[in-house]
């Protein structure tokens, strides 16, 4: 009678969470270095050998730099608290940090009708669809949340409010800094403080 196949093993970077063998093709792969000398020596016998010849106190070094402990590890990753994790698009350009500030912009459409756009709120912890209610109610007006071209939710109020709203979004929420909101004036950004 012929045994049942077992379930295969598959062991995983514990820096990049790749099996080890794609490591080289992974974001950084000189962070993998050590983690791959430690555990799995002889997939990468190159690495065994560079880590040779500068000598093992580099090795450490190189562990500890990393956040990885030197005791040996299961293949799991490492319960050192994780650093914040770097958007790569996909040419392999890091993503800018998007700088916290409000921009708030009059969209003229049908000749006399208006709609006022604010974005950036939620960067400043603010949830947009709370802020989108209180903003209608205090200019009676309709006011949603949107996608905006960018691919980011921005909040359309209905009619010229841009002036007064300015006022309005420090006081009822004290994290946002006057000095941190912006108009877009004639396709200029202009401080509105």
């Amino acid at each position: 009678m012929a045994e049942k196949p077992q379930p295969v093993r598959v062991l995983y970077c514990g820096v990049c969470s790749l099996p080890p063998e794609y490591c080289e093709f992974g974001s950084d792969f000189e962070k993998c270095k050590p983690w791959l000398i430690q555990n799995v020596p002889d997939l990468y016998p190159n690495l065994l050998k560079e880590a040779n010849d500068k000598g093992a106190d580099t090795v450490a070094d190189k562990l500890q730099s990393t956040g990885i402990s030197s005791g040996a590890g299961d293949g799991a990753a490492s319960s050192a608290p994780k650093q914040e994790e770097v958007k790569r698009l996909p040419g392999g350009k890091i993503k800018k940090k998007d700088k916290q500030e409000v921009v708030i912009e009059k969209v003229v459409r049908n000749k006399r009708k208006c709609i006022t756009t604010v974005k950036g709120l939620e960067l400043f912890g603010v949830k947009l669809s709370d802020a989108s209610k209180k903003l209608g109610k205090k200019f009676a007006t309709g006011a949603s949340v949107v996608k905006g071209p960018t691919e980011k939710e921005q909040i359309d109020v209905q009619g010229d409010i841009a002036y007064d709203i300015v006022e309005f979004i420090t006081d009822t929420w004290p994290d946002v800094p006057e000095t941190a909101i912006f108009f877009i004036e004639d396709g200029r950004k202009v401080p509105a403080a």
